[in-house]
């Protein structure tokens, strides 16, 4: 019998984890990665190490792949279109990936299809945002329209290429680059939640719970599932929102859409990801069938497993580095603490704010499971000692 092998473009601990959800089907993997270093390229058993963005490398790496997909969204979208043409099935397809890859061509996108988010345009120049800011006054309201939201259209991730602009002054910053900009207004919001779903290339999607993402320093630190509170009609709405734009766009594996929840009972989109979330890190251990499982069967156009949670509440809280580098010493309080505790560590060097891994935890009492996962992720980053 013989099994499929799934080309992964990016050695992240995402294409790590993708990879440990294939070894139970007994799926092949084949790692592009950038060192030998990488997280998934210490477990996955044929790497190549070269550069995502030649072309040459990645028609290489292709041959003998039966699909390619990946654990980032920079490969460049004519390379992606090459490999088409050369006769690789990429999942998602360069149609897709681009509302990922780039800001600007998400929002005219979502735009076109009536997809609610945040008041926004293109911007040249600072007065160009000074400009911008100021069409969001109120008929006869005064001020500046400050503070809006600056991001590069490309390449930002994790609060990088992002900008929180009070004033003119501050907004020539981003324009340094030399790249597009696009401008947001600040949305008032109560909480971001995040809805993540899967789709196959015949059409089959799933969609988990809707959850509550909390943000520190623009990180993702907290992800709780289902988001506490929420209306059964406002989390159905998110889904709904969430597997149309799956179809609208053409998407091919998981999807997550970050949400704003407004304080009047609204939903904006935020950002789109086409690859496993850190959103959907949870479901490691707190659903059926797990968001990289489900992405592993969706590129090989495999039926796609329950996405039903199996406890009343599961929280996923990020292991951050700090300046205690010898986590593993910490096992033995954290697991002898709660024997139920997950825990899932990306073998990266220890670096202060650099993402190492995330805990999960579950039951039935929210208030224990929270308090689980933060003391926990706490005691390994070194910030709590008892």
């Amino acid at each position: 019998m013989t099994f499929p092998v799934v080309g992964m473009v990016g050695g992240g601990q995402l294409a790590r984890m993708t990879h440990e959800a294939g070894i139970p089907l007994g799926i092949k993997f084949k790692l592009l990665s950038d060192t030998p270093q990488d997280s998934a390229a210490q477990v996955v058993g044929e790497v190549v190490v070269g550069d995502y963005r030649d072309l040459d490398t990645l028609r290489d790496f292709a041959r003998g792949c039966d699909v390619i997909t990946f654990d980032h969204e920079h490969v460049p979208t004519e390379h992606l279109r090459a490999l088409e043409a050369d006769g690789i099935p990429v999942r998602p397809g360069p149609d897709a990936l681009v509302h990922a890859q780039d800001k600007g061509v998400m929002r005219a996108r979502l735009d076109a299809i009536g997809v609610p988010c945040p008041r926004h345009r293109i911007v040249t120049d600072v007065a160009d945002v000074a400009a911008f800011a100021t069409e969001g006054l109120a008929a006869g309201e005064e001020g500046d329209g400050f503070p809006v939201i600056l991001k590069t259209v490309r390449g930002g991730y994790d609060g990088k290429g992002v900008w929180f602009v009070r004033s003119p002054e501050e907004a020539a910053e981003p324009f340094r680059a030399g790249v597009p900009v696009l401008a947001e207004e600040k949305v008032d919001f109560a909480r971001e939640l995040a809805a993540n779903v899967v789709r196959s290339p015949h059409g089959q999607a799933v969609a988990y719970p809707v959850v509550e993402s909390q943000q520190v320093g623009g990180v993702c630190d907290t992800v709780i599932a289902p988001a506490p509170g929420i209306a059964e009609e406002l989390a159905l709405e998110a889904q709904e929102l969430a597997l149309r734009i799956a179809k609208e766009l053409g998407v091919v594996g998981h999807l997550a859409v970050e949400l704003f929840e407004t304080r009047d009972g609204r939903i904006l989109v935020n950002e789109l990801a086409m690859r496993p979330h850190n959103s959907g890190h949870w479901t490691q251990d707190g659903a059926v069938t797990s968001q990289f499982a489900n992405h592993v069967r969706a590129v090989l156009d495999l039926p796609l497993g329950d996405p039903r949670p199996r406890a009343r509440w599961t929280v996923m809280a990020n292991v951050l580095g700090g300046d205690f580098p010898d986590m593993y010493s910490a096992y033995l309080h954290c697991m002898a603490r709660d024997p139920q505790l997950k825990i899932h560590m990306y073998g990266k060097d220890v670096k202060p704010g650099r993402k190492v891994g995330h805990v999960n935890t579950y039951g039935d009492d929210l208030d224990d499971v929270l308090e689980r996962a933060r003391h926990a992720a706490g005691y390994l980053r070194g910030t709590i000692t008892e």
